[in-house]
């Protein structure tokens, strides 16, 4: 028996618990409104990973908005602590200049 108190994988530990105490998965997938295929697949990840695998994971690629490289945020900032009088759009001409290119 599966116990949790995280409430985003309860009704997924309280689907595999009633499958088991009635000893018939059709039954209890119908009880909870989950096709036998959903019990399987969270079934399968308890037993390779745990209770703390039915959480759901976000599967969408990290978006860094806004993010340069390494080589091109150092440029910057040494173009600023250099010229402390240049403003942005001077210091993306410049860097520009070098074949750096930093938009505004």
């Amino acid at each position: 028996m599966l116990h949790t108190t995280n409430n985003v994988i309860k009704h997924k530990a309280g689907l595999l618990n009633l499958a088991e105490q009635l000893k018939n998965v059709s039954q209890a997938c119908k009880i909870m409104g989950v096709s036998r295929d959903t019990f399987y697949r969270y079934k399968e990840l308890v037993e390779e990973g745990g209770i703390e695998a039915l959480i759901d994971r976000n599967r969408r690629v990290p978006n860094l908005k806004n993010r340069v490289d390494e080589a091109t945020e150092l440029a910057v900032i040494e173009m600023a602590i250099h010229y402390p009088a240049y403003g942005q759009l001077r210091i993306s001409n410049e860097l520009r200049k070098q074949g750096i290119f930093v938009y505004t």
